[in-house]
């Protein structure tokens, strides 16, 4: 098979270099292929080569094939990485950040990336790093992870033209923010700052510091080896490529899939063997998230503007499924709870406004006396805390409020009326990591 042409002539696909089907699996092709992960040989005979082009310190190449790709971050904002990869390269040398920390508990494909195909992520931070004519890329994982011994054993094997450090962040829910990545590098202390500056302006060690998620990486090491043509053969013109989702809750077979940007939400859970009972509402894009009703957001597309239409956002790629007899309040008050213990502590929308609400919804779940007027205090709360915290965890929280409160207001109506739902007394159905 041929490599399809590419938009430009530096970061065209290598003569001999294997090319992967414009459709199926990218990322996990490995995985789909052997079963098992991938060491540096067989990365190296399923991809070929590090594709380096020029000298360091030449990004336009690689900058013009992943604008012309149309590449995304992976990591939950969906930022243009063209747009990170020329702000970190219009001052002094840079740094390559890697984040794989993946603070979002429900979510797992960070993980099976790392686990499943680690030579992609490093040469997507590699050949980053070398564009950019970086010092050095880090690689951040959580503290405790596998992807540690992983990585290290990847790192041992490979001879690259920048050095690669890895680094063990503490596994708290805010310190993966890239704020804070960058302030635990420079001081220990992994707790988000304000910006500006950004990063890619005064970043590690004050340099320009471009972070991506490893799964934007991995997409950008694709786009650098078989380019702009053949990474669009597959999503849509607004999320081109693939994307890694993490489907969990009441599904069949919850794990890890890769699927075209623009897939259907229903789409997405049969990936996963469909719903093990009925499901009234799906979680979308973890814990910051936000509820969508079933059946009606099934044909909600996966990207950003499908997600917003239907009253989400991507985010980070998960879904949850709700499954039926589960009371949505109190499952939202669980996870509201766990949010608020992960406040960075340094500013009020997280140390008072998270627990005030979570208190609030816990209320109504109990169906107190007090309910109504915690409800009404609900609502104000959720007015006022959005876009004041330091980062956007409070941002978060209140949009995971604010849509439970809409897409469960039929229930809502009960607990004001003293008459709970049968599963308001159950315990969290999804992921809450214990404190550490």
């Amino acid at each position: 098979m041929n490599p399809p042409p590419t938009t430009g002539p530096t970061y065209a696909a290598m003569a001999g270099t294997p090319v992967l089907p414009a459709t199926g699996p990218r990322l996990l092709a490995g995985w789909h292929e052997t079963g098992a992960p991938a060491d540096l040989a067989e990365h190296r005979r399923r991809y070929g080569p590090l594709p380096l082009a020029g000298r360091p310190g030449r990004p336009t190449g690689l900058i013009d094939e992943v604008t012309a790709a149309g590449l995304r971050g992976r990591g939950g904002a969906g930022f243009p990485t063209a747009r990170k990869l020329a702000a970190a390269a219009s001052g002094r040398r840079p740094v390559v950040l890697a984040n794989g920390c993946e603070g979002e508990p429900a979510s797992a494909k960070d993980a099976a990336l790392l686990d499943l195909a680690p030579h992609l992520v490093l040469d997507g931070a590699v050949l980053a790093a070398h564009a950019l004519g970086a010092s050095e890329a880090v690689v951040c994982v959580h503290d405790g992870a596998a992807a540690l011994s992983t990585l290290a054993g990847a790192i041992a094997e490979r001879d690259d033209p920048v050095p690669v450090r890895l680094v063990a962040v503490p596994a708290r829910y805010v310190a993966s923010e890239e704020s804070a990545l960058v302030r635990f590098l420079n001081t220990g202390d992994a707790r988000p700052t304000s910006t500006p500056p950004r990063p890619s302006e005064r970043g590690v060690n004050g340099r320009p510091t471009l972070v991506d998620n490893v799964e934007t990486l991995a997409h950008l090491a694709l786009v650098a080896r078989f380019g702009a043509r053949w990474f669009r053969a597959a999503g849509t013109p607004e999320l081109p490529g693939t994307l890694l989702v993490t489907v969990g809750g009441a599904v069949r077979r919850p794990g890890v899939y890769e699927v075209a940007g623009g897939t259907a939400l229903g789409a997405a859970l049969q990936r996963a063997g469909g719903p093990a009972t009925p499901v009234p509402a799906v979680l979308a894009g973890g814990y910051a998230g936000s509820w969508l009703p079933v059946p009606r957001s099934l044909d909600a597309p996966l990207s950003h503007e499908g997600m917003r239409t239907a009253g989400a956002a991507l985010g980070v790629a998960v879904l949850l499924a709700l499954p039926t007899g589960a009371c949505g309040l109190a499952q939202t008050a669980h996870l509201l709870r766990y949010l608020a213990a992960e406040s960075a502590q340094q500013c009020g929308p997280c140390t008072f406004g998270l627990p005030a609400i979570a208190t609030d919804l816990t209320d109504i779940v109990a169906c107190r006396r007090s309910a109504p007027a915690a409800l009404a205090r609900l609502h104000r709360r959720l007015e006022v805390i959005p876009g004041r915290g330091a980062c956007a965890h409070p941002d978060g929280a209140a949009r995971l409020t604010a849509s439970a409160l809409r897409v469960f207001a039929a229930d809502l109506h009960d607990h004001l009326q003293g008459r709970p739902c049968p599963g308001a007394g159950d315990p969290p159905l999804f992921p809450i990591p214990a404190r550490r």
